[in-house]
């Protein structure tokens, strides 16, 4: 299939073809937009659920898929969830241990948003037999 019109001598990855934006790098932070809480005043909780987050196994190379759950009740700032998606994303080819994905992303949200409580979840899909699920909480 050929490039669409303008890219034909741009070398780009299909990731970058088919987004408007440019392809993160990987576990880039920066990517993280946030906005005001509309609600400071009060405590309310944010759930967001990413099942079709993947990163690739340090070991084998091969694929590593999981539903990520995320929990927050916000402080001052809240996710952007476009900019959360393209950050998860950037996972897709970083290598990492299931708990070191997790506790990177997490660490990275937290420190981000400053939340009254944070918590997220990464239950990973069947390795070798095994399933993984890693949970990684911050305040209360």
């Amino acid at each position: 299939m050929p490039p669409p019109p303008g890219l034909e001598s741009a070398r780009c990855s299909c990731f970058a073809a088919r987004m408007p934006l440019p392809e993160p790098a990987p576990q880039d932070a920066s990517v993280l937009e946030t906005f005001p809480n509309p609600y400071p005043d009060r405590d309310y909780e944010i759930a967001f659920e990413c099942p079709e987050f993947t990163c690739g196994c340090p070991k084998t190379g091969q694929p590593d898929f999981a539903t990520l759950r995320i929990t927050y009740v916000p402080d001052q700032l809240c996710v952007e969830l476009k900019s959360l998606k393209l950050y998860l994303w950037s996972f897709r080819n970083v290598g990492a241990f299931h708990e070191k994905v997790t506790n990177d992303i997490g660490g990275a949200l937290h420190r981000l948003l400053a939340p009254r409580r944070f918590e997220i979840v990464g239950d990973f899909q069947v390795r070798g037999g095994i399933t993984t699920r890693v949970t990684v909480r911050f305040g209360a």
